[in-house]
């Protein structure tokens, strides 16, 4: 086998550095022709794995966006280029939360 027909197939199907390593440690590891079929079969399942992203909804943002919800319209509150930080008061006796206006 010349070294064209070798990875014609890999620059055809692969589209990185990591897939085309993949194939051919699985062309050196259990031969050519198996190798092949195994890098089809493992390319199709990285497809459908990419196709389907889980997307995790965090509940406490959603909180934090019902609460800021209503000053939507509110054309006095700006909330600046970088935003603002929200944290937890520290320290004795502390209470509520602390908002920081981040600051270059």
């Amino acid at each position: 086998m010349d070294f064209q027909h070798r990875f014609r197939v890999t620059y055809a199907t692969c589209k990185n550095k990591g897939q085309i390593r993949k194939l051919n440690a699985l062309r050196k590891s259990i031969g050519v022709k198996i190798g092949e079929e195994a890098f089809g079969k493992w390319l199709k399942e990285q497809a459908k794995a990419k196709a389907v992203p889980k997307v995790q909804s965090d509940p406490v943002a959603e909180k934090i966006l019902d609460a800021v919800k209503s000053l939507e319209k509110d054309k006095s509150v700006k909330l600046g280029n970088r935003g603002y930080v929200v944290k937890r008061a520290r320290g004795k006796g502390a209470k509520g939360f602390v908002v920081e206006k981040i600051v270059k």
